[in-house]
């Protein structure tokens, strides 16, 4: 069969595809072939199994960072190149390489190909995304070869130029994507007061947990008059939901010996509040131990977890604009107000419907994951919720509980993983009907509440 009928048949089958579905089918692809390279005998320092290869590929290519094996020490230097490879992937969005690659060779990205790339982006409409696309490519590599330059800086003296170029480059990816992997079994925990890696590795993940639209609209100097109403409500919530995490997990955690109560300098319990305070909703960095906090702070980094970051970034959850949507919603059926107003803009019902089918699905991932674990688990429940909200919001921290996981555990974190990157809506999508209703009937009373 030549190269130009394989052509014909993939254009052919592609069009009668849901969209959603394809992009699940590509990510699920790439974490297949990610697995076989990291099985291959001179990707791994030691021996692993399919499970470890699989999990280890899953985790990468949606940029969560939960690890059952040490990334530094199962994986040689291949490996390890072939975990950011997946990162990256993951984080710039397959189908936005693709379309990069198509471009580059001169090729037409037809209609088929936008409305996928509309999906992997999580954007509404399939105008100027052409644009769009060429911004995250040119914010992406900015942002990683400056982020990884100044973090050689620290790695460099520290480990000499080979090896701390790699972990510079590695933590650089890893961060811009919000992915959480690292080269050491601790994370960060050894800079925990080295200031230009607490100012340069959360600055790099909050810059791509904002989202790639709210980044264009900043540095293109419009103003804030003439930004968009996404981009206001994610820079507003952001400024809101940093300092009281950051305050949080300074008040939860001062006292206690495990996490900032045994630190004796006051520099590194600041610098230690303010990392974990700002990597939890999406990165998965740490510098501290996870296992000893409070009761109280890991309900409230579950919270975090599942509202994640910005739509159109290398975040996950359920976003940070849904959450906000969902506060006005709520604010708006007290005050007995039919419309939803904010910054001079109104939001449709559509977008609200949106935003409860994703919240309660969120719900229904959270909780079903949790369950199933608890089946075969003897962890305390409060350390297989935190793993599975983690795994959901695709952001990598854990308390412990990923690593004790049996092949039952592991799958369904994995999946929970998947559908977190993917999009718990990729379900609905999938399933809903886009035939309109002929039929009305009646409307009839609900007693609620």
């Amino acid at each position: 069969m030549e190269w130009s009928d394989l052509r014909r048949r993939w254009r052919a089958w592609t069009i009668n595809v849901n969209p959603p579905l394809l992009l699940m089918i590509l990510y699920a692809v790439m974490a297949g072939l990610g697995a076989a390279l990291l099985k291959l005998p001179f990707a791994a320092t030691q021996a692993i199994t399919w499970s470890d290869a699989l999990f280890t590929a899953v985790s990468a290519i949606t940029v969560t960072g939960l690890v059952v094996v040490d990334t530094g020490s199962a994986y040689t230097p291949f490996g390890q190149g072939v975990v950011a490879a997946l990162i990256q992937l993951g984080g710039l969005g397959l189908m936005t390489f693709a379309v990069l690659i198509l471009s580059a060779l001169g090729q037409t990205v037809g209609m088929v190909q936008r409305v996928v790339l509309r999906d992997d982006l999580n954007r509404t409409a399939v105008h100027d995304l052409l644009r769009l696309v060429r911004i995250i490519f040119l914010v992406v590599i900015v942002c990683e070869v400056i982020g990884a330059a100044i973090l050689a800086t620290v790695f460099v003296p520290e480990f000499g130029w080979s090896h701390g170029l790699w972990t510079a480059v590695f933590h650089s990816v890893s961060a811009f994507n919000n992915a959480g992997f690292s080269l050491y079994g601790d994370s960060l925990t050894a800079w925990q007061g080295n200031a230009v890696v607490n100012i340069v590795i959360p600055l790099m993940f909050i810059i791509g947990g904002l989202g790639y639209g709210v980044v264009s609209d900043v540095v293109s100097g419009i103003g804030w008059r003439r930004f968009s109403l996404h981009s206001k409500l994610m820079l507003v919530g952001t400024a809101v939901l940093i300092p009281l995490s950051v305050l949080g997990f300074a008040l939860l955690e001062w006292d206690n010996p495990g996490t900032l109560g045994g630190l004796e300098s006051l520099s590194d319990r600041l610098w230690v509040a303010w990392f974990q305070g700002v990597t939890t909703r999406t990165a998965g960095f740490n510098t501290t131990d996870i296992g000893a906090m409070e009761d109280a702070t890991a309900l409230m980094f579950i919270l975090l977890m599942i509202v994640g970051g910005g739509s159109t970034s290398t975040a996950g959850g359920i976003k940070v604009t849904t959450a906000i949507v969902l506060l006005l919603a709520t604010i708006a059926f007290f005050r007995r107000r039919h419309r939803i107003h904010a910054f001079g803009r109104s939001i449709e019902l559509d977008q609200v419907f949106k935003v409860m089918a994703l919240t309660t699905t969120a719900i229904l991932f959270v909780t079903f994951g949790t369950f199933l674990l608890l089946l075969g688990h003897d962890g305390q429940f409060l350390d297989v919720a935190f793993e599975v909200a983690s795994a959901f919001g695709t952001v990598g921290l854990s308390r412990g509980a990923t690593g004790e996981l049996d092949g039952f555990g592991r799958a369904v974190i994995m999946v929970i993983m998947f559908f977190g990157r993917v999009g718990p809506l990729t379900l609905g999508f999938f399933l809903a009907t886009r035939v309109a209703s002929r039929v009305r009937y009646p409307e009839g009373q609900v007693y609620l509440g």
